[in-house]
């Protein structure tokens, strides 16, 4: 005789009666069914948050890379990391650490705007004035110094030049401006709000995470998800440490040379050492100014020169390095990661690609079954 397990089952009447489950074909659809459904789900809030998936990258990014730091200040302030005082005060300082380099930049500009309006006036009535250097220039230095004379020098001509831009066209630029700036603070605004939660819930998020890990893919789930907070970290604290150096290198050339308010500047190339090209554009403007103030070339071409050596030593050999050392990654995936990752998302990529590089190394030695 052929025997079957059966299960009790309770119908509508109360009586219990025998059941024979599914076959192991019907289980199987079951199975594939809840995971196209659980899938479709996920698919379907990602593209209604696409608009905020990016302020929702950042807080996770600060998040995981200030974790340690916020549980020694939530032991402080309420002795609990769930804390809501906690984490909003945590928040608000964040907040501030991001916005200070800023109002201190504008503030610095906004303290030269004196100088901005002299040199306004003077180009009103006399022109620019040629550079003496114009003129030796190889090959096209006389007709260039003639076009020069003939059209920046002469105020009259300098008028017409600037009557003929379209004021419409730059109204209408400006505008825009005006309205992508209030978008980045709405969603700078998000990320403050995602931080904040994030932090306060900071243990249940990792808890759940390290479960849902751990049943799709066993323990080597968790081993990922510690490395991918690991790599978040050191990409984190990797890129602000090559940005501090870079600037301050950078900065006492600044001095050295001579070029005007140092300080801002050295603060600007800091800032934006850390966004692709952003220190390339500030050193740039530094030896511009200084071939506006002195008229010489030497100077200023030796400030580019020196500068351009410590941002690509900087960018290509400090940066990987400080982040690789702390997330066990090669040079190389550590330098694919950054550029790679600028590349596919933009800035937040310069923080996603050594971590998507972490979590590739991470699954390979898993599969190859490699123990470091």
């Amino acid at each position: 005789m052929q025997r079957h397990d059966f299960v009790r089952s309770d119908d509508e009447s109360g009586l219990r009666t025998l059941e024979q489950p599914p076959p192991p074909f019907e289980l199987h659809m079951r199975a594939i069914t809840q995971a196209v459904i659980a899938i479709a789900v996920v698919l379907l809030a990602l593209w209604v948050a696409r608009d905020f998936l990016v302020a929702l990258i950042w807080a996770g990014v600060i998040a995981i890379t200030t974790w340690p730091i916020y549980v020694r200040f939530a032991q402080l302030i309420s002795g609990r990391p769930s804390s809501l005082l906690a984490s909003l005060l945590f928040t608000c300082i964040i907040g501030l650490v991001l916005l200070v380099p800023i109002v201190l930049t504008v503030r610095q500009v906004a303290q030269g705007s004196d100088a901005l309006v002299h040199v306004l006036n003077s180009l009103r009535e006399g022109g620019v004035v040629v550079p003496a250097w114009f003129a030796q220039l190889p090959i096209a230095g006389k007709y260039l110094d003639l076009w020069w004379r003939a059209n920046l020098s002469n105020p009259e001509a300098l008028t017409e030049w600037l009557r003929g831009v379209n004021i419409e066209s730059v109204t209408s630029w400006t505008g825009a401006l005006g309205g992508a700036l209030l978008h980045r603070l709405f969603l700078f605004a998000i990320t403050l709000i995602a931080l904040s939660l994030m932090l306060r819930d900071g243990t249940w998020l990792a808890n759940r995470s390290v479960v849902t890990v751990r049943r799709l893919l066993g323990k080597p789930g968790t081993r990922l998800i510690g490395k991918i907070a690991d790599a978040t970290r050191a990409t984190v604290n990797g890129t602000i440490a090559a940005a501090i150096v870079k600037g301050a290198v950078v900065g006492i050339a600044y001095v050295v040379m001579g070029v005007p308010r140092p300080l801002l500047f050295s603060v600007m190339t800091i800032v934006l050492a850390m966004v692709p090209l952003g220190g390339w554009v500030v050193l740039a403007a530094a030896s511009l100014t200084l071939v506006v103030q002195d008229g010489i070339l030497l100077v200023p071409i030796g400030l580019f020169v020196f500068g351009a050596a410590v941002l690509l030593i900087g960018d290509n050999f400090i940066q990987p390095a400080l982040i690789g050392g702390r997330a066990e990654l090669p040079f190389l995936l550590v330098l694919i990661g950054i550029l790679g990752g600028i590349r596919s998302f933009g800035l937040v990529g310069l923080f996603l690609g050594p971590v998507i590089m972490a979590a590739l190394l991470t699954v390979w030695r898993e599969w190859i079954g490699i123990r470091e």
